[in-house]
């Protein structure tokens, strides 16, 4: 509201200005704005036509100024919300490269101005192109010019690139916590760069440590310690974020945003998560794929041994398992259930929940 009053009050004073210039030029070139009587009263008929210019002027621009009100008080508003979200470095280049296009539109005004007719026009259109453009390339060069900067305070020494560190974040969610494994992998130095801890899933832990529900609340409190032996026993570094103006929302979305704001890794084993992820451009360290490269290689062809533990799926199917909990589904194996013995792998199938082996007895491939 406060912005479509100043407009129109802009309106009505630059109409006003034209209103009063416009009776000058025409007073000036013999053509009065008043009518006979008062053209007989000599200076005083012409000032009477100067100020009827000008209440004509500031009526027009006031009408005009109001019509338009609205769209340029919402364009305003825009430009305005754009310039509020823009880093303190992008507005200092900007405004450095403003200052410079129209100090260039200021050396070219006197050359401009002898134009004929339109040189006052051409300069103030001059001085509003190049405002704008210095601005952008201002914007635009505001990385470059923080480098320059940083070259000249540090000339002797060499610069380290300071955005790779951002991808060095691994920002962990709270099933990877509560999995474990995590401390095992950092132990080993495959992990390297910060582990980061959102404050919200330091929160989503502590719930599910004070959980009624006995497995909840020994999920939560591994997890918790967990936490404290990364800590305190690994040499990882491990950084708790806290974001004062974070917003309310689901603990996956909001590891989303903050692995976007940081570009970050998020570090899980939710396969959901994994895909949301994915979807958003966000680089994932699946646990669950790291652990599957890692299993032994197992090939169509192969025997192994193996102890029959239940039933499969499909009919007569037998259930079995390797050390490393990888399912093996034996065909024709229901008939062996509790029994020790060696199985011929048919086939492989990977996923990212993991990989099962398919499998027939080597006591029915001899009898074939």
């Amino acid at each position: 509201m406060m912005m479509k009053r100043m407009i129109q009050i802009s309106g009505l004073l630059i109409g006003t200005l034209i209103g009063q210039s416009v009776s000058s030029w025409r007073s000036a070139g013999g053509v009065s704005w008043t009518n006979p009587l008062l053209t007989a009263q000599g200076s005083g008929g012409a000032s009477s036509g100067s100020y009827m210019g000008m209440a004509i002027g500031a009526m027009l621009g006031f009408l005009i100024a109001t019509s338009f009100a609205g769209a340029l008080s919402q364009g305003l508003q825009r430009g305005i919300d754009r310039l509020s979200a823009l880093p303190i470095s992008a507005l200092a280049c900007g405004l450095a490269g403003g200052l410079s296009g129209l100090a260039v539109a200021a050396f070219a005004y006197p050359y401009l101005s002898d134009i004929p007719r339109v040189g006052a026009l051409i300069g103030a259109l001059a001085a509003l192109f190049l405002g704008y453009a210095g601005l952008r390339i201002g914007i635009g060069k505001q990385n470059e010019a923080a480098a320059a900067w940083i070259h000249s305070r540090r000339p002797a020494e060499p610069i380290l690139e300071e955005e790779p560190k951002y991808e060095h974040h691994k920002i962990l969610d709270t099933s990877v916590i509560i999995d474990g494994r995590i401390a095992d992998i950092c132990k080993t130095g495959f992990i390297e760069g910060t582990l980061v801890i959102p404050e919200f899933v330091l929160e989503e832990l502590q719930h599910i440590a004070d959980s009624s529900d006995l497995l909840k609340r020994n999920r939560g409190r591994r997890g918790l310690d967990i936490l404290n032996k990364i800590q305190k026993e690994l040499d990882v570094k491990v950084l708790i974020y806290e974001d004062a103006a974070e917003e309310a929302g689901e603990v996956d979305s909001r590891l989303v945003k903050l692995a976007k704001a940081m570009r970050g890794k998020v570090v899980t084993n939710d396969f959901n998560l994994n895909k949301v992820c994915e979807l958003q451009g966000v680089s994932v360290l699946n646990i669950n794929d790291l652990a599957n490269a890692v299993k032994p290689v197992v090939l169509p062809g192969e025997e192994i041994v193996v102890q029959v533990i239940k039933d499969g799926k499909e009919h007569g199917q037998g259930v079995a398992y390797l050390d490393d909990g990888t399912m093996i589904v034996v065909e024709g194996g229901r008939d062996f259930i509790g029994t020790t013995m060696e199985v011929l792998v048919t086939s492989v199938l990977q996923t990212s929940a993991g990989r099962m082996i398919f499998a027939k007895p080597k006591l029915l491939e001899k009898a074939l």
